[in-house]
C-alpha cells in the first residue's frame, strides 16, 4: 500500500499506520542490503534530484546510495557553485530541475519550511532531508527502526533525547514519531538548551542526566551544534561533558542495559565518551546502515503513489 501523502515533509501529524508501513517496508530492504547483489529495480526509469543547500555527509550519501540501490537515476545538486550564488531563487532552481523530467526531489535547506514551500511550486514528490531547526523525518524514522530492531518494540519504551534540543530538528521529529508509536519521550539538557514550553509536545523534561538514566531504555545523544552558536549556551565543553556527557561510569551506575543512539557527527568526549560510542551499548553504526534501508522504503512507497 502507498503512503497517504504524496510527500514526506515531517512526522508531525503522520499516522501510526504510515510510520509502521515505512518501518515494516524497511525490513525487506534491510535484507536486500545483506545480499551479494544489493540492487533491485523498483525505481528503474525514475530520476531523483538531491538538492542540498546545507552541508551533509551521512544523509546525502545515504539517500544517494538508497536511490542507486533502487535503480533510480540520480541528479546531485549542491548550492555551492550553482546559480543560487548568482541570485537564483529556490522556486526557479527547483522548477528548472523539474523541467529536466525529475520525478522526485530530496531537499535539505537551512530555512525551516522550505520543503513545504517546494510542494507548492513543483509537482514532483518531495522528501525533507532536514529543514533548518524544524524537522528531519528520515533520521527519526531510522532511529525508530534501530530501536525497534534492537529492543523489539517501540510502544511502552522510555526514550530520552539528550543535549542541544533547542537547535535540533532530529529531536523534534523523534518526539513526534516516538509519541505516535506509543513510546514515552523525555528530553534532557541545560535549561538554556531546552525550548520553552516543550512540555506541550508531551515530553518530560530533565536537567540532570543521572535522574533519567535509571528508567530509560534508550538514549538518543545529540551533538552540540556549534555552527548554530550553541556554544554560547554553556560555559565550556569540559563542563558540559561533566554534567551531561554519556560515560561508561554513568551507564554502569544506572544499573540497566541502555541502548545508545547518535545521529552524528559525534563529538567524542563531549556529549559522549569515546569508549561508550564504540561499546556494546552503541547502535550508532547500525543507524547508518538502517538509514539506507529506511530511505529506500520511503522512496519506494512514495513512488508507488505515482
Amino acid at each position: 500500500m502507498p503512503l497517504k501523502s504524496k510527500h514526506l515533509l515531517g512526522l508531525d501529524g503522520m499516522s501510526r499506520e504510515d510510520i509502521t508501513l515505512i518501518l515494516d517496508t524497511a525490513v525487506s530492504f534491510r535484507e536486500v542490503l545483506e545480499r551479494p547483489i544489493k540492487k533491485v529495480p523498483p525505481l528503474q526509469g525514475k530520476t531523483v534530484a538531491n538538492m542540498f543547500f546545507e552541508n551533509s555527509t551521512r544523509t546525502r550519501l545515504s539517500f544517494e546510495l538508497a536511490e542507486r540501490r533502487l535503480s533510480a537515476d540520480v541528479l546531485a545538486f549542491q548550492a555551492t557553485g550553482s546559480s543560487v550564488s548568482k541570485g537564483e531563487t529556490l522556486k526557479d532552481t527547483a522548477r528548472n530541475i523539474e523541467a529536466m523530467k525529475v520525478d522526485m526531489v530530496v531537499m535539505r535547506h537551512s530555512a525551516a519550511g522550505a520543503p513545504h514551500y517546494l510542494v507548492r511550486v513543483i509537482d514532483a514528490n518531495v522528501i525533507n532531508a532536514g529543514d533548518g531547526g524544524h524537522e528531519h523525518p528520515t533520521q527519526a524514522l531510522l532511529d525508530m527502526y534501530t530501536i525497534r530492531e534492537k529492543l523489539g518494540r517501540l510502544e511502552g519504551l522510555h526514550v530520552c533525547i539528550v543535549g542541544d534540543i533547542a537547535h535540533s530538528r532530529v529531536a523534534r521529529s523523534n518526539i513526534y514519531g516516538l509519541r505516535t508509536m506509543g513510546a514515552r519521550v523525555s528530553v534532557c539538557g541545560p535549561a538554556t538548551m531546552i525550548p520553552r514550553d516543550i512540555e506541550r509536545l508531551g515530553v518530560d523534561v530533565y536537567h540532570h542526566i543521572d535522574d533519567v538514566l535509571p528508567t530509560v531504555d534508550a538514549l538518543n545523544v545529540l551533538r552540540i551544534q556549534m555552527e548554530r552558536d550553541a556554544g554560547r549556551l554553556f560555559p565550556t565543553l569540559r563542563e558540559y561533558h561533566n554534567f551531561y556527557g554519556v560515560t561508561r561510569q554513568r551507564l554502569e551506575k544506572a544499573g540497566r542495559a541502555i541502548t545508545i543512539l547518535h545521529p552524528g557527527p559525534i563529538n567524542r568526549d563531549v556529549e559522549i565518551s569515546a569508549d561508550v560510542a564504540d561499546s556494546e551499548h552503541s547502535v550508532i553504526l547500525q543507524q547508518v546502515l538502517n538509514g539506507v534501508a529506511v530511505r529506500m522504503a520511503v522512496l519506494y512507497l512514495l513512488s508507488s503513489r505515482n
